[in-house]
């Protein structure tokens, strides 16, 4: 199944922080985005540095296989952790989330799977004209305590702990990335962002600006400068990409698994 796609991306250093530290990759068939770990060395190094591992692995246009994805991954996390630095105050290390969507092949000719990955609290989103849907699940303390019951929701946005993160690309020598396969038919859109746009923008108001707003190349715009007008406390991206078979292409009525490594099986993100 071949896809049109319909894209918009901008990456802003906000209103407070002078050094972006996000930075974005948003061409078919790879569309992430990469948040430099605040308070860590290198951070805006190590965000650039794991998109361009993914852009040189993955050429625009290709077609790829999971296990393609993976082990782009895998190179972006050696590059990310070959920026850490040694000196007398010990290992300064380097690190980024990773969030997005990738297209991929199936095993079975013709189908095509967006294949989401996260590492970190950068979010992908689901939005179905109506309802809006975070696909990813956040790697980071206050996603532990919600887990747990020890706090809500509502309470995480102004724990002390609410910017460290439990996982990043960098951290370790083998990265632990969550997969989530899901067929690519009919309209899909998906927002990927980094924690300062929804940090400042509730879910409610997101979704709002998504129905207000048509898909063209104004969205990621509408949204960030919606999270500056908010505060811009951190840096902010948005990458809104949707998809439809073209034109004269019948979907089919099944589904096959792409051929992929075994333990994807059971990495879809929590709901």
């Amino acid at each position: 199944m071949n896809l049109t796609l319909a894209v918009s991306a901008r990456t802003d250093a906000g209103a407070v922080r002078a050094v972006n530290e996000d930075a974005v990759l948003a061409r078919d068939p790879v569309f992430v985005v990469a948040d430099g770990m605040g308070g860590h060395a290198r951070g805006d190094l190590a965000s650039s540095t794991a998109v361009s591992v993914l852009a040189e692995r993955i050429p625009a246009g290709a077609g790829v296989t999971p296990n393609d994805v993976l082990d782009a991954i895998a190179a972006a996390n050696d590059a990310v952790r070959g920026l850490s630095t040694a000196d007398a105050a010990g290992i300064a290390v380097a690190g980024t989330t990773l969030s997005g969507i990738v297209a991929v092949n199936g095993s079975d000719a013709g189908t095509r799977y967006w294949m989401i990955v996260n590492i970190g609290d950068s979010r992908v989103y689901s939005w179905d004209g109506a309802r809006l849907t975070q696909l990813s699940v956040d790697h980071s303390a206050v996603q532990e305590l919600i887990d747990a019951g020890v706090i809500s929701a509502h309470e995480a946005g102004g724990h002390p702990e609410r910017n460290v993160i439990t996982r990043a690309l960098g951290a370790a020598d083998d990265v632990d990335v969550d997969v989530w396969m899901l067929p690519a038919g009919g309209e899909q859109t998906f927002l990927i962002c980094s924690d300062g746009l929804s940090k400042e923008l509730a879910d409610s108001e997101i979704a709002e600006l998504l129905r207000q707003t048509p898909h063209d190349e104004r969205l990621a715009d509408v949204l960030t400068d919606a999270a500056i007008a908010a505060g811009g406390r951190d840096n902010i991206t948005a990458v809104v990409v949707s998809s439809w078979p073209v034109v004269g292409e019948a979907e089919r009525d099944t589904v096959e698994r792409p051929d992929h490594r075994p333990y994807l099986e059971d990495t879809r993100p929590r709901v």
